[in-house]
C-alpha cells in the first residue's frame, strides 16, 4: 500500500506525539526524531512492497492458475507474505 508523503508525515507526527506524551523518550532534536520516524515508515513500506511482489510471483508460479480474489488465493498470499516477512524479521 502506497502512502503519500503527507500521510507518512501525519503518521510520524502521531507516533512522535504518542512517544512524547507517554514519556517513553525525550527528544534532544525534534526534527531528527521526526525524520527518523518517517525513514522507518518508508523503509517498512518498501519492504512490504517487495514482499507483496514476492508473494504474488509465488502464486503465479504455481502449476495451476489460481484466480486472484479467490479464497485459495487469499490463503496462499497471506501464507507467502507472512513467511517472507518472517524471513526479514518484520
Amino acid at each position: 500500500m502506497r502512502l503519500s508523503e503527507e500521510r507518512i508525515s501525519h503518521i510520524a507526527h502521531l507516533i512522535w506525539d504518542g512517544i512524547w506524551k507517554d514519556d517513553l523518550a525525550d527528544y534532544t532534536n525534534d526534527d531528527f526524531a521526526l525524520r527518523e520516524i518517517k525513514r522507518v515508515i518508508r523503509d517498512y513500506l518498501k519492504v512490504e512492497d517487495e514482499v507483496d511482489t514476492i508473494a504474488r510471483n509465488k502464486i503465479r508460479s504455481l502449476s495451476r492458475d489460481i484466480p486472484e480474489g479467490s479464497r485459495e488465493w487469499d490463503v496462499l498470499y497471506r501464507k507467502y507474505f507472512e513467511e517472507e516477512m518472517a524471513r526479514r524479521r518484520f
